[in-house]
C-alpha cells in the first residue's frame, strides 16, 4: 500500500522558515527563566502529587478558564473527593459549589461525574495512559487527552492550546491556522524529546510573555530568535 499524500496545509506549516533544530535553544531559553514567572494551575496540581486522575479533572475544569480560577476550584474539590469512586458519591450540586466560578461550571459538573462513572465501568477506576483511549472519555479532547499523557504519565505527547498555537506559529516555527493543524505539524517537526515539556513551558510563556495582543518583547529571553509573525504592537 502506497503512504497517503502529505496534505498541502502540512507541507505549508513544515516550509515556516524556522528550521527544526532552531527550537532547542528557544527552549533552553525559556526554561531558564521559569522561575521567575508565575507556574500554570495544572502545573501546580501535577507538581503537588503526581496522580493522573487530579490532572485529568483539573485539566476538564481549566477549559475556557483562567489559571487563577481553575487552580483554587480544583483544591476546592479535591479536598471533597479526589478518586472517581469517591466524586460519584458527591450530587452535581455539590460539585457545581466546589468548582465555581470555573467556566461552565454545571456542564463540568456533569462532565466529571459522567468521566468518573466512564473510568469506574470501562477503566477499573484507573486513568488510561493512551491517547485513543482517553478520547473515548465524553468530554475529553485532544488537548486534554496529550496533557494527561504527558504530565500524568511522561509520555510522549504534544498538547496544544492557543498559547501553544500562538507562539508556534509567532515564533515562525508552524504555519497553520487552528490548533489541530499546530499539532500534527508539531508532530512532524518537533524533536521528540520536547513533545513532554513542550506545553508548560509554552502556555507559561504566553501567560508571562508572549501575550496575545501586546507580547513583552523588550522583556523576551528569545525575543532576537523570533521572527515576530503577525505580531504589529509590542512593548
Amino acid at each position: 500500500m502506497s503512504p497517503r499524500p502529505t496534505p498541502a496545509w502540512l507541507r505549508r506549516a513544515l516550509r515556516a522558515p524556522l528550521p527544526a533544530p532552531a527550537i532547542g535553544p528557544i527552549l533552553a531559553a525559556v526554561r531558564r527563566k521559569l522561575p521567575e514567572w508565575d507556574p500554570t494551575a495544572l502545573s501546580r496540581v501535577a507538581e503537588e502529587r503526581r496522580d493522573s486522575f487530579r490532572l485529568l479533572i483539573g485539566c476538564l475544569l481549566s477549559l475556557r478558564t483562567k489559571d487563577e480560577t481553575t487552580y483554587p476550584a480544583a483544591v476546592r474539590l479535591f479536598r471533597l473527593a479526589d478518586r472517581p469512586e469517591a466524586m460519584l458519591r458527591l450530587t452535581p450540586r455539590q460539585i457545581e459549589r466546589a468548582i465555581f466560578p470555573v467556566g461552565f461550571y454545571r456542564t463540568k459538573a456533569r462532565v466529571i461525574l459522567g468521566v468518573c462513572r466512564d473510568l469506574l465501568t470501562r477503566f477499573d477506576g484507573k486513568v488510561p495512559d493512551d491517547l485513543d483511549a482517553l478520547l473515548t472519555l465524553k468530554g475529553v479532547g485532544r488537548k486534554t487527552a496529550n496533557l494527561v499523557v504527558t504530565l500524568g504519565f511522561g509520555k510522549p505527547g504534544i498538547c496544544v492550546d492557543t498559547h501553544v498555537h500562538r507562539i508556534s506559529n509567532r515564533l515562525g516555527y508552524v504555519k497553520t491556522k487552528t490548533p489541530e493543524q499546530t499539532e500534527m505539524a508539531l508532530r512532524e517537526k518537533l524533536p521528540r524529546r520536547y513533545w513532554i515539556d513542550y506545553n508548560d513551558l509554552l502556555v507559561t510563556f504566553g501567560q508571562n510573555i508572549c501575550k496575545p495582543l501586546s507580547p513583552l518583547c523588550s522583556r523576551c529571553p528569545v525575543q532576537r530568535r523570533c521572527l515576530k509573525v503577525g505580531v504589529t504592537r509590542h512593548r
